[in-house]
């Protein structure tokens, strides 16, 4: 599974307050799980932390496995770009990789903004 932007930021809150939620509990549902980042989640977590935090950075990602970008992704996130331009549902750019890397991996994609990533055809998507 893929876990999205929004179950990161909401597991590291719960985290941060010591208040276990949703988040949490569902990689306690999942624990036997193989758990994945895409290149670009990892992109956005790097932003969010300070120019010297980089080892705190790869200490965040070090649980997950991060994908890579490959031909097939990029195939993807042409087709999916392309489908949701015309459809008039365009989604951030960054979202648009992520389902296409969920895609070219055969992963559904666990996140809270379902309703966003459903207009990706053919994509898996999972709430918590």
């Amino acid at each position: 599974m893929i876990l999205e932007t929004t179950f990161l930021i909401d597991l590291e809150r719960e985290t941060t307050r010591n208040e276990p939620g949703p988040a949490q509990r569902f990689l306690e549902r999942h624990a036997a799980d193989p758990l994945y980042l895409t290149f670009t989640i990892a992109g956005e977590l790097a932003a969010g932390f300070e120019a010297n935090d980089r080892g705190r950075w790869e200490a965040f990602l070090a649980p997950f496995h991060v994908l890579p970008c490959t031909h097939d992704v990029c195939w993807r996130y042409g087709r999916i770009s392309r489908n949701l331009r015309e459809a008039g549902l365009l989604i951030g750019s960054n979202d648009i990789w992520i389902a296409a890397t969920a895609l070219a991996f055969e992963l559904p994609v666990v996140t809270a903004n379902e309703r966003h990533y459903r207009r990706v055809a053919d994509l898996t998507v999972v709430g918590y």
